[in-house]
């Protein structure tokens, strides 16, 4: 057990963020780097809103997501399945829970990337076939194929690293 410093909560073995406060309880270099990429990224006319950030749900369910380049809490509620992924303009599937506004596109995210469902106590994690890979604390999945999700696994969705909080 790692015992947080700011609260004195006991967390799970393998945590990054205490699970009662949320403070972080390694010294760890948390910090992304960018992806490099030769392409250029430019809009000429059309559209160029940039939507929002969703707006959070009051009932935080059974679990949530903690994103970690923007601090950000994401709660699972409501449902038991989610597709992650990124919403792009004409795309006729989108993925239940759109990560494009916390820069997924820069971080690797694939428009239909993973699977995540609760299936009664378990958590589970599947790889859609995605384009930069999903990873579970450094390791990658093999697409198509459920992983088992613990609390404080940290996962990465190409380089989009978030923390999973289950309740």
């Amino acid at each position: 057990m790692i015992t947080c410093k700011n609260c004195l909560h006991k967390n799970s073995p393998g945590a990054i963020f205490c699970s009662d406060c949320g403070a972080q309880l390694s010294d760890m270099d948390l910090s992304t780097q960018s992806i490099r990429t030769n392409k250029v990224i430019a809009s000429v006319g059309g559209d160029t809103n940039i939507p929002s950030a969703p707006k959070p749900i009051t009932d935080h369910g059974w679990g949530s997501l903690h994103l970690m380049e923007s601090g950000n809490i994401l709660p699972l509620a409501e449902r038991d399945e989610f597709t992650l992924g990124r919403v792009s303009e004409g795309q006729p599937v989108v993925p239940d829970l759109d990560l494009s506004p916390y820069m997924a596109y820069a971080g690797g995210v694939s428009r239909m990337h993973a699977l995540l469902k609760r299936d009664g106590k378990r958590v589970i994690l599947m790889d859609l076939g995605s384009a930069n890979g999903t990873y579970v604390n450094g390791k990658r999945l093999t697409a198509n194929v459920e992983r088992l999700l613990n609390h404080g696994d940290v996962v990465a969705l190409g380089k989009f690293k978030f923390q999973v909080l289950i309740r």
